[in-house]
């Protein structure tokens, strides 16, 4: 266990370092999440309220049932499309960081919007396997669940080095798919070893902050009877959270951007350990001979 939290410590110092070098990179996952509060606003709000009066106008379950499906996939669409485009920023500019260059914000978006039809496409085939597991997961009880987790995760390996190759490459999502399943079958075997990954890091911070701001809430605040510092230390732990989330989406996509260098080269970009990167992932020869 302790090894596992060392390793993803090491992995979020490095991306760490990358992203002392280069602060703006913390802008993309920004705005994509304040763009997709927008979104969800906006967008899920008032179409719930026409559902809603729909459902009780028609009284029709089905039919109530598939308006409620193709809604909630035009809602994938758009999420998948902007998550996707900012990150495609986000990775295009690390690449350029990882390889000496300087990129800046207005460069990382040029490039994403150069590639927007083949970031929708791939967001169309996103917003697809997302429904069609929420589907199996409404419609099968406890086995759709499982079923649904099992799909969620197979696919998130195969896809988890794709954002790279679209930001580094002109394919297709198609051929993007295949060479993100290629190279980390080929580097570090099939099954990502996501307990020793940065997310297990963030977890414990992000447990943290919310224990640390529940006792300034209800325990300092409470005790302070001023309602002025009690909704202080809400909004601070708010803005913490949303900090910590900004934080670790631009360190994902600094290291998904090291990993992919390093699968192309074998060699890891400056400030990564070749060892630290290969403890990221289950090596699947070790395991057989093992």
């Amino acid at each position: 266990m302790f090894q596992r939290f060392s390793n993803s410590w090491q992995l979020v110092k490095a991306s760490w370092a990358v992203l002392q070098a280069d602060k703006q990179l913390l802008l993309f996952p920004l705005i994509s999440g304040i763009t997709m509060i927008l979104i969800t606003i906006v967008f899920l709000i008032p179409v719930g309220a026409i559902f809603g009066l729909i459902g009780l106008s028609t009284g029709s379950k089905s039919g109530s049932e598939i308006i409620g499906y193709a809604i909630l996939f035009l809602f994938y669409l758009v999420g998948y499309t902007i998550s996707i485009f900012f990150n495609v920023a986000l990775v295009a500019s690390a690449m350029i960081r990882l390889d000496g260059g300087n990129p800046t914000f207005g460069e990382g978006l040029r490039i994403a919007r150069s590639k927007f039809g083949i970031i929708f496409q791939y967001a169309l085939i996103s917003a697809t396997v997302g429904l069609v597991l929420r589907v199996i997961e409404e419609r099968l009880g406890f086995l759709g669940r499982m079923i649904s987790w099992l799909g969620g995760f197979a696919w998130n390996i195969a896809t988890f080095l794709v954002i790279p190759v679209l930001a580094a490459k002109d394919v297709s999502p198609i051929e993007a798919i295949k060479e993100s399943t290629g190279l980390l079958k080929k580097t570090w075997g099939e099954q990502i070893a996501a307990d020793a990954g940065m997310g297990f890091v963030f977890f414990l911070l992000t447990m943290l902050v919310i224990f640390v701001g529940t006792f300034l809430t209800f325990v300092v605040g409470a005790a302070s009877n001023s309602a002025a510092l009690t909704f202080f230390f809400i909004g601070l732990t708010l803005i913490s959270l949303i900090g910590l989330g900004v934080i670790a989406g631009a360190l994902g996509g600094i290291y998904r951007a090291a990993l992919y260098r390093f699968a192309e080269t074998g060699v890891p970009p400056d400030n990564f350990d070749i060892e630290v990167i290969r403890h990221a992932f289950k090596d699947k020869n070790k395991r057989k001979n093992g």
